[in-house]
């Protein structure tokens, strides 16, 4: 696992609060992600994670706190405007249009067109979506994917590396993993986990959560703990064990346990 080090934040949140009706999401919540670095972010149920992600990727916006990219405020109104920042994200639902095929799902809403009058008519260049396709599973070591097959017909893992991939295509500063192996078998679990270490490795931040405690500990370098809307706990995964982990997520470790602020 990679030391913790003192770099600029490639994206940080401060003092985050949000609240809906009467329930307080989340209560003056931090976080960082640094340069090159897995980072998990765990909490249990209500913990607030969700929320502080959606805060992060543009879907939400906060009540208060600020959020920074590379050490300067900005204002994430949209997916847009996290997008426009090198923020991508893969959900736990893959969020892929079933009905068509690899190439189409990488380049949905960011299409190539064909070059002159063809491209003026909005008519797409299918061949270099392919070529391009065909170029980042490659770039990434992933198993060949049929891609003139719907993405409805590829196994779960093949679906899996077809949002992973539509990410990484994009993203400039991090990429959200929401849950990314929760849907898969051990095989495939291994090879999610592979391609989070072979992106860290190429320089960009990951920001991983999940639920599977020991997951976290071999593919993270460090862990974010939030518990009641707050960060409760900043672990360097090296360093802790599941039981750590836990403690933190539910209150059991005192507060000199404790590595957040």
């Amino acid at each position: 696992m990679r030391e913790l080090d003192s770099k600029t934040p490639v994206v940080e949140a401060k003092d985050i609060e949000k609240t809906y009706g009467h329930v307080d999401a989340l209560r003056g919540a931090c976080f960082a992600v640094y340069p090159a670095e897995v980072v998990a972010l765990v909490g249990d149920n209500g913990a607030g994670k969700s929320t502080l992600v959606k805060i992060l990727t543009g879907v939400e916006q906060p009540d208060d706190g600020s959020v920074y990219i590379n050490g300067s405020e900005v204002e994430l109104s949209s997916p847009i405007t996290a997008r426009e920042h090198g923020i991508e994200v893969v959900y736990q639902d893959l969020a892929l249009a079933s009905h068509l095929d690899t190439p189409s799902n990488l380049f949905l809403g960011r299409e190539i067109l064909r070059s002159g009058l063809l491209g003026k008519l909005r008519l797409m260049d299918k061949a270099a979506m392919r070529r391009d396709t065909m170029e980042t599973l490659n770039r990434f070591g992933l198993p060949l994917i049929s891609l003139g097959l719907p993405v409805s017909s590829l196994s779960g893992g093949q679906r899996q590396s077809v949002a992973v991939v539509r990410a990484l295509a994009y993203a400039k500063t991090v990429v959200f993993m929401d849950e990314p192996t929760a849907a898969l078998g051990v095989r495939q679990r291994a090879r999610v986990l592979d391609l989070i270490r072979r992106v860290r490795d190429e320089g960009m931040s990951v920001v991983l959560v999940s639920h599977n405690m020991p997951e976290v500990l071999q593919v993270a370098d460090r862990v974010e703990v939030l518990r009641l809307g707050a960060r409760v706990a900043r672990m360097n995964a090296a360093e802790v064990g599941v039981a750590d982990l836990v403690g933190a997520m539910t209150g059991a470790l005192d507060d000199t346990a404790m590595k957040g602020d």
